[in-house]
């Protein structure tokens, strides 16, 4: 497909939004080609969001823009028009109805009806054929409770398609799929292309967006910065469009690493009976370690074994020397050993609960005095050193934690570990869910840490984030360490020796 020969199938030209005094959009522009994977790229705050609404008519722009798909103008502020004209988005949080059945999902609010009632089975004949475009293996009638994640995103797909969309929006959609259905996902994105249908994807994955965008917008501050074709990606110059400096700029590193003697955690033949054998290893004081390995290789179960989370089989816990095995997570805070969990909304944050309550929650007992009173002021002004230091964007410590952005909700989850002042802190996949100026600052302070001689576990899928901001790398495959890999003297950690030792591969001779 010749972009610069085919008409566009979308069209949004001058797009502008202002919510109160803040201009979210100025005078956006963006065009999309059938048979085409088109990125949006931006931090959180950038306006994808935004404009994709607009786009679906969730929201009305503000006067002066204008919509056209297939050379029609879409009218402003009505989805069932944009709908009707082939425009579809799915959404990070999945819209569907899990009491109901994979047809019902697909044609809810759209139902066929026979005399007035609903016609189940006319649905599932018509339900099938879609489907099977996407090769799939359950059918119409399957309850959505009994779908995968991955599973529930190819219903939202196949209800797309049930309407006949031109334009398929997908905002985050492998945020919490697994990498198999990842690549299952990918592969119905490239049948969609070859129906000609255009995807417009909008995620903070560089590796997604190398492996299947065809062109890539990106946003900045609710403006239009420029659109690169496929053979101009690359980190540089994406990062420097998306928060306005250099890529040598965004990882930190400045931290000393320490000699062997300052060994500070020591692990010892950890395992649980089933996802976790018989794991050794050390962390020294200053250090970060990154952890890496293929999802289910067993690192997240390795760190909640350590932390007290699970019950261990066998093994032991060493601090300073020491032995510390935790018994519970309460046991390890006291130690001081933290763990930051990779579901920081599930397991993490109190999202109904204040800034300031969850960066107290840990230490509040001691805020108490004789009376058993609580003093709040104390309370208060920890808080708002954590909002300073952290530089946690918000209007105050007294905002709910729920209506923050992904980066800003994990550094208050940070905040509240740091409180504790630990010795050792395991962060697993600290950048998961945010966008990119975050994962830059998360990365200064996981450089600060290490600076004030914390011993740091860094679990990530990301390797470009082991390589830059890790001083060695354990890999796990398995259940087990499959091995180690060191960063030398001006030389990074080898990217090619992980994936060797993730997939248990050999290097060519």
């Amino acid at each position: 497909m010749s972009s610069a020969k085919a008409e566009p199938v979308l069209e949004m030209q001058g797009i502008s939004k202002t919510f109160g005094p803040m201009k979210a959009l100025s005078g956006v522009a963006i065009t999309a080609y059938g048979g085409e994977v088109h990125a949006l790229m931006g931090e959180n705050g950038a306006g994808k969001s935004t404009l994709m609404k607009i786009l679906s008519g969730a929201y009305t722009p503000d006067r002066g823009g204008s919509i056209k798909v297939g050379g029609e103008t879409v009218p402003h502020g009505k989805p069932k028009a944009a709908k009707s004209m082939g425009v579809a988005v799915i959404y990070q949080e999945l819209s569907l109805a899990p009491n109901l059945t994979v047809a019902e999902n697909i044609f809810l609010g759209n139902e066929r009806a026979s005399h007035g009632i609903v016609n189940r089975g006319q649905m599932r004949t018509a339900t099938q054929p879609i489907l099977d475009r996407l090769g799939v293996d359950f059918k119409p009638s399957t309850p959505v409770s009994d779908l995968s994640l991955g599973e529930r995103q190819l219903v939202e797909i196949a209800r797309a398609l049930s309407a006949n969309a031109r334009i398929i929006v997908m905002d985050e959609p492998t945020t919490s799929l697994t990498s198999r259905e990842t690549d299952r996902l990918f592969d119905v994105i490239a049948g969609l292309k070859a129906e000609n249908i255009a995807i417009i994807y909008i995620s903070h994955r560089m590796e997604e967006i190398y492996r299947l965008a065809d062109r890539c917008s990106v946003l900045r501050d609710g403006s239009y910065i420029g659109t690169l074709q496929r053979e101009e990606l690359n980190a540089d110059r994406l990062i420097s469009m998306m928060v306005g400096r250099e890529l040598s700029s965004f990882y930190k590193k400045e931290h000393v690493e320490h000699d062997d003697e300052d060994i500070v955690l020591e692990v010892q033949n950890m395992s649980d009976g089933h996802k976790v054998k018989n794991c050794s290893f050390t962390v020294r004081k200053g250090e970060v370690l990154g952890v890496s390995g293929l999802v289910g290789s067993g690192r997240t179960e390795l760190a909640r074994l350590i932390y007290g989370a699970d019950k261990a089989t066998s093994g032991k816990v060493f601090l300073n020397g020491k032995d510390v095995t935790p018994q519970s997570p309460s046991v390890a805070l006291k130690k001081g050993i933290v763990y930051l969990t990779e579901d920081r909304k599930k397991l993490g944050l109190f999202l109904d609960m204040t800034i300031a309550d969850n960066i107290n929650i840990c230490v509040m007992a001691g805020d108490s005095g004789t009376a058993g009173i609580r003093n709040f002021q104390t309370a208060r002004e920890r808080a708002e050193n954590e909002v300073e230091r952290l530089s946690i964007r918000t209007q105050s410590p007294f905002v709910n934690v729920g209506s923050l952005s992904g980066g800003n909700q994990q550094k208050v989850l940070l905040g509240r570990l740091l409180e504790v002042s630990p010795k050792v802190i395991i962060l697993d996949e600290p950048t998961r869910g945010v966008d990119v100026g975050a994962k830059s600052e998360i990365y200064r302070l996981i450089d600060m840490m290490a600076r004030q001689g914390m011993a740091v576990v860094m679990i990530s899928s990301e390797l470009p984030e082991i390589i830059n901001v890790a001083d060695r790398a354990l890999v796990m495959r398995e259940g087990a360490i499959a091995g180690e890999v060191t960063s030398g003297p001006g030389q990074p950690i080898d990217q090619e020796a992980i994936m060797r030792l993730s997939t248990g591969t050999r290097s060519a001779a």
